[in-house]
């Protein structure tokens, strides 16, 4: 099942028919593979497809070097079938690779972000999964250039926030460093991050509704994922560039980061 590399006829290759996860992994041991595993096996489920061997894919975290890597694996339903017709007997396929990684401190200290134009569409079955079908997030990724802002809020056709480009969204609607925080629904559409689940499980996160208009009114705003950790968000603009809201990191900010980046190992205190 594990191959080096994806052949031309490949469904995933060809339709995106598959599922992917990224992984943070610290001197062999990865953070938060309980979550990447169950989503994975949520994907696996909707998709119709056997999910990969556990065994196996324990097997692969142990085999990077020491320091902080980041392990990509893709899981595609294979070759075969007739045009979108999945095959009746499929061979998935598993593909991984490695590399070095070092988290981007600097934005630890707090990040601009913008609105993207793209909109998210609805569908309730993807919903949460980490399918390879992306294309939403690349357009509204290739909406700007610009080094300085370092993540878009994608909304849905109603104007509901739901996500970042590559992270989940975390705000509170009040100074108080009292928890919990809130985070988007995602039963219509968006990615169910790991490391939002482990703090939705922790109780330091809630489920809730925000429109685009109301960003600006927030206390405190956050993006974040399993690997970069969580970022600050001290400035929001609109799609052209013009300033919606601005903010000052303060101890509410800090605390829910420095609790975040517990469940990744990282130390920013």
């Amino acid at each position: 099942m594990n191959q080096t590399q994806l052949p031309l006829d490949d469904r995933g290759l060809a339709y995106g028919d598959g599922l992917f996860e990224t992984v943070l992994v610290r001197d062999g041991q990865p953070q938060l593979w309980e979550y990447h595993l169950a989503r994975l096996r949520r994907g696996c489920q909707v998709l119709g497809m056997v999910p990969p061997p556990e065994a196996e894919l324990n097997h692969l975290p142990a085999q990077l070097s020491d320091g902080l890597r980041v392990l990509k694996l893709i899981y595609t339903r294979g070759s075969g079938g007739r045009g979108y017709a999945p095959p009746v007997s499929a061979e998935p396929r598993l593909v991984w690779q490695s590399s070095d990684f070092a988290p981007d401190r600097q934005r630890w200290q707090g990040v601009s972000v913008r609105l993207c134009r793209t909109r998210l569409a609805r569908q309730p079955l993807l919903a949460g999964i980490k399918h390879m079908a992306r294309l939403e997030n690349v357009l509204a990724r290739g909406e700007w250039q610009d080094s300085r802002v370092a993540e878009g809020l994608m909304m849905d056709i109603e104007g509901l926030v739901v996500e970042a480009t590559s992270m989940n969204v975390f705000w509170s609607p009040q100074a108080s460093t009292a928890l919990p925080v809130f985070t988007p629904p995602l039963d219509q559409c968006g990615v169910a991050g790991t490391l939002r689940q482990a703090l939705m499980d922790s109780a330091m996160v809630e489920e809730h509704s925000l429109t685009a208009g109301r960003l600006a009114h927030c206390a405190a705003l956050w993006v974040g994922n399993s690997v970069q950790g969580i970022w600050p968000v001290t400035r929001l603009e609109d799609a052209d560039g013009r300033e919606l809201g601005r903010w000052q990191v303060g101890q509410l900010h800090r605390d829910f980061q420095h609790q975040a980046h517990l469940a990744l190992g990282y130390s920013d205190r």
